[in-house]
């Protein structure tokens, strides 16, 4: 029945009423009801029992009525990390605690005693710069810097741990009578009943952001950049679920979980990372009016600091809260990235074109596509296979009929360069005749039911049992599967998709998996249910990488994500609709994805249901030419989309804007290079880059590539006119398709056509570019690299390049790779190594370069290459200011200067 009731919504393009009843609102969730309704307990820090070692302090907390004792932990890092844990401290037995997400061991500062009174004592570490206050009676912990509070935790006391109980001691004196309502042992949504092996085991904390009222973070959510005030409103809910076609403007949890909420006034970007896999409920409440202050004359208003309340809410687990001190938005994003990873370097394939159906229907219609983008010269990497090239939805398998010659398939492909991608979901289907399926399960690699035995739920292929990726027994066997022995029709030019992993169960609660299944360990499903995703995500990679000798790096998509996935591949937003304003909602979606860590992430271009018109297929190729992931993805119900079905001006549309993100890869992949190395998210707000402009914190529709492209993606209907706010008064900005300069700090209306999107280049900054593109990435040497250098009010630009093989992990093991500086100072353009490690020595030219906001030209321009002085040939647009320098044929990774 679930099954047909999804065809019906894939049919309609639209999700009926019986299928968003499917999700609980907060008012359904029992544990978070518990927190908000219950009068909350008080804790008091015991001093008695504060222990500073070489790794930070610890102390006791009790709970003033029930004496309930809970294990404080404080601990903090040289780059201006704080962490708080808390635990119970004497447990009937262990609580789960969330693993494989940070990397490595943490370095920990030895804490001090700053000052001390009966009442609080205050601990530093390092220079001083940074104090913690610890209030005794309530509980309360307060950060600050230089005398500047930037957080406090526990400032309405609403810090709530449920410690575990003895279920044959139990008593639901606490609810009244009515355990089930308060779902202590047990609960009920609509015919699903959840049996709490553990009983309650909720925790919650707030914290108090001072000066700060604008917030950001939490993905997934189909919302505004700016998080909402929930004071009257749902709360943001972390819970992955799969949500077809789902509502715009909701705080409902979709497909994947980062728990990281970003801060920023102009003064200071700061970071709270809630560490926690089991359902989990945010509220925020912003505090930036003035108040009436009894004290003062009537009608007279004291202002008061901004401030923002958030409080966390969690169904399991711990209490475990990084507070990311910054103070730049660079340093806080460096700071998260060395507690879960940095982005992946991604193959340079991957930021590439996708194009995507469910389903291309067999080999015929496979090449018959990929002929179709050579003969209409619009380049792209990567064909993709939805879950119909299976034999009857069994993953690792391929229908004989319809791909009888897989691996032929690939390396036609691979003949031009281009790869195939296929999809393999977490459910398997039941069937004691396929040897994976057994294999599986006598390895005991399915997850159980709570009565002992292999789970068991309904998803494409019928009934199905679901891996059991949290064991990592089980992730070493999945990624054996990769091998090219055991995948039979793999070659090394096959990649993953990772579907349906939040997980999706058709028959299950809010068509997920029960929260009383049992994994590996026993530890119940609730307990990890944001990991599922992820650890799948890990398998996957874990088994590309094995399959290539540890030598190629793997590309793997999933859907579902929790803090970390960057470590694995590329995410995307899931099951969109073919509307505007689903369109307008990819760009906030994105970017909140971006300052979480989740840097390769995209929208399906066009919307996965319903059909686009072409003025809508035109914006989205633009906009999405303009993003991380670029994929194009129908569903089977749709009519077909690829590029040239709609005539001949929207397939030249499309064909220049997907040229033109191609032209521009070098600085993408550069950029992505900068999000490896030191975790700059290449697509950001506005206010990463212009942290002090109080005028960009809550712009959502355009953004900045790196720290040199502004972009606003045309996201209405029948438009011929933009605005666009250009940042900054001492900046200067080039439109990318004229060349016109425009000053900063002002909002300027932009003509555009179906052809046009605004794209400005930053004065100061040098962005590189292919001079053509050919048919896919692996054809971008052949075309030589242009500099365009767009200068500030001083005349000076700065930019790089980077380059290694594209595809290698020889950049890192080998030091194959070059960086080179590009610097204009004086009339100067020189170019040097920006790291003297690598060793990398590309066979790539710089053919020319363009120079804008040139006022004048008072020399010939000359190339300095070692003692000798040459001529070069260029072009001075006097009234455009732009001076072109061609001819130039300089070897990238050398050392060489022009004078202007």
């Amino acid at each position: 029945m679930e099954v047909n009731v999804l065809s019906t919504e894939l049919e309609s393009g639209v999700p009926g009423d019986e299928f968003k009843e499917k999700f609980k609102k907060n008012h359904d969730i029992t544990f978070c009801r518990r927190q908000r309704d219950k009068a909350l307990p008080q804790y008091f820090a015991s001093l008695e029992t504060l222990l500073l070692t070489d790794r930070g302090a610890s102390l006791e907390l009790c709970e003033r009525d029930s004496q309930n004792r809970l294990s404080l932990q404080i601990r903090a890092t040289q780059n201006g990390t704080v962490r708080v844990s808390i635990d119970e401290l004497q447990p009937l037995k262990q609580r789960y605690h969330v693993s494989d997400v940070l990397v490595g061991e943490m370095r920990y500062e030895p804490l001090r005693v700053h000052w001390k009174r009966e009442d609080c004592v205050c601990l530093t570490w390092g220079l001083g710069q940074y104090q913690l206050l610890v209030s005794f009676s309530p509980f309360k912990l307060e950060i600050s810097c230089d005398g500047e509070e930037i957080v406090t935790l526990n400032p309405e006391n609403k810090l709530y741990f449920e410690t575990l109980q003895d279920p044959t001691r139990s008593s639901s004196n606490s609810c009244q009578g009515d355990e089930n309502q308060c779902g202590l042992w047990k609960e009920t949504f609509r015919q699903f009943e959840d049996i709490k092996a553990n009983g309650p085991s909720s925790v919650g904390m707030d914290l108090r952001l001072h000066g700060f009222n604008h917030t950001y973070g939490l993905p997934e959510h189909a919302d505004t950049l700016v998080l909402k005030d929930t004071s009257v409103s749902e709360a943001y809910r972390l819970y992955n679920l799969d949500v077809f076609g789902y509502d715009i403007n909701s705080r409902l949890g979709l497909y994947g979980s980062v728990p990281v909420l970003v801060a920023h006034k102009p003064e200071r970007t700061a970071g709270v990372f809630w560490l926690n896999a089991s359902e989990t409920l945010v509220d925020v409440k912003y505090n930036s009016e003035p108040n009436e202050n009894e004290d003062e004359p009537p009608g007279k208003k004291s202002k008061i600091a901004p401030q923002t309340d958030v409080r966390w809410i969690s169904e399991s687990g711990t209490i475990d809260c990084f507070i990311l001190l910054g103070p730049t938005a660079a340093q806080m994003f460096s700071q998260y990235a060395q507690l879960t990873g940095y982005q992946a370097l991604p193959p340079l394939f991957s930021l590439g074109y996708h194009q995507c159906r469910w389903n291309y229907e067999d080999e015929a219609d496979v090449k018959a596509v990929d002929a179709g983008f050579d003969s209409h010269s619009i380049p792209y990497d990567v064909i993709w296979l939805d879950i119909e090239h299976t034999n009857g939805k069994r993953y690792f398998t391929w229908d004989s009929k319809l791909f009888p010659n897989p691996a032929e398939l690939q390396r036609h492909l691979q003949t031009k360069n281009r790869k195939l991608v296929v999809i393999s979901d977490p459910h398997i289907k039941i069937d004691p005749d396929w040897s994976f399926y057994c294999e599986a399960k006598d390895g005991g690699h399915f997850v159980k039911n709570r009565e002992g035995t292999v789970y068991e739920g309904t998803c494409w292929p019928g009934e199905s049992s679901y891996l059991d990726f949290s064991s990592s027994k089980t992730r070493s066997w999945y990624a054996r599967q990769f091998s090219l022995s055991k995948y039979e029709g793999s070659t090394e030019s096959l990649f993953v998709w990772n579907d349906m992993n939040e997980p999706s169960v058709f028959n299950g609660p809010e068509q997920t998996m029960p929260k009383d299944a049992v994994h590996f360990g026993g530890w119940e499903h609730r307990e990890l249910h944001n990991l599922y995703g992820f650890y799948q995500h890990m398998a996957t990679f874990e088994g590309l990488l094995t399959r290539s000798g540890g030598t190629e790096r793997p590309f793997i998509l999933s859907r579902s994500f929790f803090a970390g996935s960057q470590r694995l591949g590329a995410i995307w937003t899931g099951d969109n609709v073919a509307t505007w304003e689903y369109l307008k909602i990819s760009i906030p979606m994105l970017l909140s994805l971006s300052l979480t860590g989740i840097q390769f992430c995209g929208a399906d271009v066009g919307g996965f249901v319903q059909d686009p018109d072409p003025e809508l297929l035109v914006r989205w190729y633009q906009a999405g030419a303009l993003q991380p992931f670029f994929r194009g993805h129908s569903a089977k119900v749709t009519k077909r989309r690829e590029p040239w079905l709609f005539g001949v001006e929207v397939t030249s549309a499309i064909r220049s804007a997907v040229q033109d993100r191609y032209c521009l890869l070098p600085y993408w992949y550069t950029l992505f290079h900068q999000a490896h190395m030191s975790a700059l998210p290449p697509i950001r707000p506005l206010w990463v880059e212009f942290p002090s402009d109080s005028s960009t914190f809550a712009v959502e529709n355009q953004y900045m590539i790196g720290s040199a492209l502004l972009v606003c993606p045309v996201t209405d209907p029948g438009v011929t006119e933009v605005r666009v706010l250009l940042p900054g008064s001492d900046e200067l900005w080039y439109d990318t398709n004229t060349a016109e300069v425009h000053k900063g700090a002002r909002t300027l209306d932009l003509p555009v056509t179906l052809n046009t999107v605004p794209v400005f280049q930053r004065g100061g900054t040098v962005v590189p570019r292919r001079a053509g593109c050919g048919s896919c990435t692996a054809d971008l040497q052949q075309h030589p690299i242009t500099l365009t250098v767009a200068l500030d009010t001083k005349g000076n630009a700065d930019g790089c390049v980077y380059l290694d093989d594209g595809h290698s992990f020889s950049y890192r093991d080998q030091m194959q790779f070059c960086l080179r500086r590009f610097s204009m100072r004086a009339g100067r353009l020189v170019s040097s190594r920006a790291d003297d490690k690598g060793s990398f020595v590309s066979d790539d030219k710089v053919e020319s370069v363009v120079i804008l906001g040139l006022n004048s030209l008072k020399r010939k321009p000359k190339l300095k290459s070692g003692p000798a002085k040459t001529p070069v040939m260029f072009e001075f647009d006097v009234k455009r200011g732009v001076l072109t320098l061609t001819g130039l044929g300089l070897e990238i990774h050398k050392d060489w200067e022009i004078i202007i």
